[in-house]
């Protein structure tokens, strides 16, 4: 399982990044599948360069705040209105029971479009794992402030050659501040892409937001993480700050998501 970093700039895109958005591919023995982590403000562009848009096999949201979910208006341009057609059919969505609602409201089209005609909308259930080609995924909700926020864990199952099965776990935070259900979905990962937005002694007087590089450790050190990896860091947050605070809860490798570079799970 490969995670290219599309986007992991905080709340909105920075000159480095786009918002969060996260391509994961793996191969089931015949064909590579891939699939999206959030489609933020900024990304659909970026994504291009890393896989054809007809090769996404599904969106996933872990909320709907336009930094993880915007970019959808632009997937649905492309679906919608290429003048030379789109031949791979409507594009899987999971995400809040709202999305559907939230996207057309977005594109304030009149008359309103039927997005179902582009769009294969799925509801999130917490705890209730779906399953798509090689991956199984399973939303946890979490605590930030909108209705139906949600970690992701990805667990997913790869042929490796010979005759064997090769097993791994993508955990996804989505935003968060600290919770029981952040620690279950990252439980043994073998790789915790995890936000850290705040900072220790900054941001001390915010609760049910976000996470700092410290908690965002404790996390993935409650959860037996195998490696962390902060993400949605905002433009004025120091990463190597970040990094030091993880590294007072967590004794794993830590680093922090560059948008370009791929990681193997």
């Amino acid at each position: 399982m490969k995670l290219t970093i599309v986007g992991c700039s905080g709340s909105f895109p920075g000159p480095s990044s786009p918002a969060s958005c996260y391509l994961v591919t793996a191969h089931d023995g015949e064909r590579p599948w891939r699939i999206l982590l959030d489609l933020g403000s900024g990304a659909l562009g970026v994504l291009m360069r890393y896989a054809d848009l007809r090769d996404i096999d599904g969106v996933l949201l872990s909320h709907l705040h336009p930094d993880h979910c915007m970019d959808l208006t632009g997937l649905h341009v492309a679906v919608h209105w290429d003048p030379s057609g789109w031949s791979a059919g409507r594009v899987p969505v999971w995400g809040p029971a709202a999305t559907k609602a939230r996207i057309t409201t977005a594109l304030d089209m009149q008359p309103e479009m039927d997005l179902d005609e582009d769009f294969e909308f799925h509801h999130w259930t917490a705890g209730e794992p779906v399953e798509l080609g090689p991956f199984r995924f399973t939303a946890y909700e979490v605590r930030h402030p909108i209705a139906e926020p949600y970690a992701l864990r990805i667990e997913c199952a790869e042929p490796d050659g010979a005759g064997g099965v090769t097993r791994r776990v993508l955990a996804y935070s989505g935003d968060t501040d600290a919770c029981p259900s952040l620690v279950e979905a990252a439980r043994d990962a073998d790789l915790f892409l995890c936000e850290a937005a705040y900072h220790e002694g900054r941001d001390d007087a915010i609760e049910g937001v976000h996470l700092t590089g410290l908690r965002a450790g404790q996390a993935a050190n409650d959860a037996g993480a195998k490696r962390l990896l902060l993400t949605h860091l905002p433009v004025w947050n120091d990463a190597n700050r970040s990094v030091a605070e993880a590294e007072k809860a967590y004794d794993g490798p830590i680093a922090v998501a560059v948008a370009g570079v791929h990681y193997t799970v």
